[in-house]
């Protein structure tokens, strides 16, 4: 698949797959044509910086996985002066301010399979395989849950709940997991 094709195809997937997802909706309470305009540039930009990375991982039209290579120390949100949407803006500094930075780790920034095609394994095998590379870098992973039906399966995968839920204010939670390497 073409380069360009496998970044729309992963940005298509995420649209379809958190448009009307709780996060989504209070992030950009819009009509669904106006969120989905916004949650597309956001999955943009991390789509591109994933492929850019080597990190992107697609299942054809069907799921998606976005991982981003965080360095130790790293600055997560985006610095005051960069404007985005009041809800979003609130959201990313949530994040931060829960996102270790101590040590480089691979961020699972989203991971998405189409309604049609889940429950059928997709979500599992994208996420092995992520995790496959941070074992192989003698890397962890991290991520943030944006439903509580998907805590199950990133525990499965070796990932615990560091500590209680991020909170947004009227919105739903969202939930930092975090998973140590494994050793070859």
């Amino acid at each position: 698949m073409a380069p360009i094709q496998r970044t729309q195809d992963a940005v298509d997937i995420l649209c379809d797959v958190f448009l009307e997802e709780a996060l989504t909706r209070w992030m950009f309470p819009a009509p669904p044509e106006q969120r989905r305009v916004s949650a597309s540039r956001l999955f943009e930009q991390a789509v591109a910086e994933s492929a850019k990375a080597g990190t992107l991982d697609v299942s054809g039209a069907d799921a998606a996985a976005v991982w981003l290579p965080v360095p130790a120390d790293a600055r997560i949100a985006p610095p005051p002066e960069v404007e985005l949407p009041a809800r979003l803006r609130i959201l990313v500094d949530l994040l931060a301010q829960r996102h270790p930075i101590e040590q480089p780790h691979l961020y699972l920034a989203f991971l998405g399979v189409t309604p049609g095609k889940q429950g059928l394994g997709l979500g599992g095998a994208l996420l092995a395989e992520g995790l496959r590379r941070a074992d192989t870098e003698g890397l962890p992973a991290y991520l943030e849950a944006s439903s509580s039906r998907n805590l199950p399966l990133y525990e499965r995968h070796g990932f615990r709940r560091l500590g209680n839920p991020i909170e947004l204010p009227d919105g739903p939670s969202v939930w930092p997991m975090w998973r140590d390497t494994k050793e070859n």
